[in-house]
This record gives structure tokens, sequence and C-alpha cells, in this order.
């Protein structure tokens, strides 16, 4: 289905629901990435994304830190002390914050599955 398609029978669904549906139907709209991303931090388990989302930036604070002693070494043994460390904290850094990418899904597919309960209960009417 083409995204005017898609648009135009969003546009079909809203204007066949009245009232409390109308309002739950905007409220289960598509969200866009950076919006779907900053709604992680709300809810029942938004302490847990903001747990990792503090951890993963002092990961990388510490990671950018190593980065910098690790140019700054004059010696073999130092710099692979730095080096190693900061790839390391690097790539937890990243593994933390891609470790929200399942939730983030999660939550647009129930978006998604509402919608289609509110779609199915029009065509009950």
């Amino acid at each position: 289905m083409s995204k005017s398609e898609m648009t135009k029978l969003d546009r079909m669904i809203e204007e066949a629901l009245e009232g409390e549906d109308k309002r739950v139907f905007a409220e289960t709209g598509e969200l866009g990435y950076f919006a779907l991303g900053l709604s992680q931090f709300g809810g029942k388990l938004g302490w847990v994304t903001w747990v990792i989302m503090i951890l993963q930036g002092a990961m990388f604070l510490a990671a950018v830190w190593c980065g910098i002693r690790f140019f700054g070494a004059a010696e073999m043994l130092p710099a692979l002390k730095w080096g190693l460390s900061g790839a390391v904290l690097a790539l937890m850094a990243i593994q933390l914050k891609l470790s929200l990418a399942p939730q983030m899904q999660a939550d647009r597919v129930i978006r998604e599955v509402k919608r289609l309960e509110l779609l199915v209960a029009t065509k009950g009417k």
C-alpha cells in the first residue's frame, strides 16, 4: 500500500470516528523515529530507559577519554591499555543504545494493532 493510500485510509477512519474513539485514534497515530524514541522515557518502564541512557552516556564519555589518552600515549603498553579500554567502552555504549530498538519496534506494532482495533470497531457499527 502506498503512502498516499495510507493517508487517505487514515483520513477515512478519522472521519468515521466520533467522540472517545476519535481521541483514541489521535493518540495511536504513527510517530516519527525521534518521537517514538523520546516516548520510551515515559510510562511504567521509563526509568529503565533513563538508567540505560545515563550508563550509555557515561560509557561514551569514558571511551572518548580513553581515546584521548590512547592518542597521547608515547609507548606501546599504555597505548594498548587505553586503546582496548576505549574500544570496549565504545562497543558497550553502542550495545546499550541498541538495546532500546526492540522496545521501540514493539511500541510501533502495539500502536498499529490499536488502530486496527478501532477500524474493526467502526466496521461493526
